[in-house]
C-alpha cells in the first residue's frame, strides 16, 4: 500500500508541475509542431480524411449492453452488393483509421461490395464499459455487429492491429461461421501472440509495470486529473505520434492529425484497462480457424509496436495465404501506403468472390 501511495504522489507531482508547465509546453509544442508541419508540406491538405459520410449508421447493443456505433456504406454505382467487408479498427483507433479503403472499396464493381465499419467499445463513438476489456469481449462485439448488421451473406473480414486479434478470437469462439459465411480474411499491421516481446519494450505492454498500474488506478477513481495531466503534459505529441506510427517521416501532417484526434479520443482509464488483454494475447491456435479462408497477412517492415517478425510468424501457420511486406511502412501501413494495402485487398476480395464452394468445404474438412 505504501508504494501506491508513494507512486500516486509522485504523479500528483507531476500533475502540480504541470500546472505550472502547462502553458509554457502548449506554445513551445505548437511552434514545434508549425515548423515541423512547414517543413514537411501537405500533400493530403484537400482530401476530407475521416469526414466521408456513410450510407447509414446505427447502433448495436453488444452482449453485455454496451452501445456500439456502427456504419454502412453501399456500392458507390447503387448496383447490389456480392458481399461484405467488415473494417476492424485497432487499440486506441476508430473507424476512420480506413479512411482509404472506404473510399475505395466503394467504388469496386467487381465484385461490388457493401462496406460495414464500427468503432470499438471504449473508442470513437461507441459506449464504454465498466469491464469487459477483453479481445474475447471484443470477438463477442464483432459478433453482435454482424448478427445485427450482416445476418446473411458472405464475409470479408479486414483488422488491423487489435482489430486483427479480434478476428482471431472470433474464429476461436464461432468457426462455424468461418466455415459457412466467411470467405477471406486480411490481418493488417498485427500479431497472434507475444505483443510486447518484439517491437515496444515488454514493460510498455506489461499490466505489471507500476507506472501503467497507478495511471491505471487513478484514471478509475479521478478521471478527470487524469485526462487533464495528459492534455496539459502533452504526453504523446506530434512529432512522437508520428514516429510511433509511421515508418516514412515525410508523412503527410494531415494523417499525424487524425491519428492525433483518434488517440485523445480514448480516454487514459480505457488504455490503461485493454493493456491486460494485449499483453497476454496468444492466438496462433485460433489461426487453424482461417485455414480454409483465403488469408491475407500485411505489415510495415518498420513497423514499431508489432514488428514485421509477426507478420513472418503467422504466415508460417498459414502456409496457403498471401503475406506482403510493405517497404518502409510503419504501423499505421494502411494509411501510410494506402494504395499498396487497398489494391492487396480487393485482391483478397476477387480471390475470396471467386472461390468455389466445394473448395472450401474440401478445406474445411481437411482442417
Amino acid at each position: 500500500m505504501s508504494r501506491v501511495l508513494r507512486a500516486l504522489g509522485w504523479v500528483g507531482g507531476v500533475t502540480g508541475a504541470a500546472v505550472t508547465g502547462a502553458a509554457v509546453s502548449a506554445v513551445a509544442h505548437s511552434a514545434r509542431v508549425s515548423q515541423q508541419r512547414r517543413r514537411a508540406g501537405d500533400p493530403l491538405a484537400d482530401e476530407p480524411l475521416g469526414q466521408l459520410v456513410p450510407d447509414r449508421e446505427s447502433t448495436v447493443a453488444a452482449d453485455d449492453g454496451v452501445p456500439l456505433s456502427v456504419e454502412e456504406v453501399d456500392p458507390a454505382d447503387g448496383g447490389a452488393p456480392e458481399l461484405t467487408v467488415v473494417l476492424v479498427h485497432g487499440f486506441a483507433l476508430d473507424r476512420r483509421c480506413w479512411h482509404f479503403q472506404r473510399r475505395d472499396l466503394a467504388k469496386l464493381s467487381g465484385p461490388r461490395v457493401q462496406l460495414v465499419l464500427y468503432d470499438q467499445r471504449g473508442h470513437g463513438r461507441s459506449g464504454r464499459s465498466a469491464d469487459g476489456s477483453t479481445i474475447d469481449q471484443l470477438a463477442r462485439d464483432l459478433d453482435a455487429v454482424l448478427r445485427a448488421v450482416v445476418p446473411r451473406g458472405q464475409l470479408v473480414l479486414v483488422g488491423h492491429s487489435m482489430g486483427g486479434m479480434t478476428i482471431m478470437a472470433l474464429a476461436e469462439q464461432r468457426p462455424q461461421l468461418f466455415a459457412d459465411r466467411v470467405r477471406g480474411v486480411a490481418l493488417v499491421g498485427t500479431a497472434a501472440g507475444a505483443v510486447g516481446g518484439a517491437g515496444l519494450q515488454k514493460s510498455l505492454l506489461s499490466r505489471y509495470n507500476p507506472v501503467t498500474q497507478v495511471v491505471g488506478r487513478l484514471a478509475g477513481f479521478q478521471p478527470g486529473v487524469v485526462e487533464w495531466a495528459r492534455r496539459s503534459a502533452d504526453m504523446l505529441t506530434w512529432s512522437g505520434i508520428r514516429a510511433l506510427a509511421f515508418g516514412d517521416r515525410s508523412v503527410s501532417p494531415s494523417l499525424v492529425d487524425l491519428m492525433d484526434d483518434m488517440i485523445s479520443g480514448v480516454r487514459v482509464k480505457v488504455l490503461t484497462d485493454f493493456l491486460e488483454t494485449l499483453g497476454t494475447h496468444n492466438r496462433y491456435r485460433a489461426l487453424a480457424g482461417l485455414r480454409h479462408c483465403e488469408v491475407l497477412v500485411i505489415s510495415g517492415d518498420a513497423d514499431r509496436v508489432t514488428p514485421f517478425s509477426h507478420a513472418e510468424r503467422m504466415a508460417q501457420e498459414l502456409p496457403h495465404g498471401e503475406l506482403v511486406r510493405a517497404p518502409g511502412a510503419g504501423h499505421m501501413v494502411m494509411m501510410e501506403q494506402p494504395e499498396l494495402v487497398t489494391g492487396h485487398v480487393i485482391d483478397l476480395i476477387r480471390r475470396s468472390a471467386d472461390r468455389p464452394e466445394e473448395e472450401r468445404r474440401r478445406w474445411w474438412r481437411r482442417a
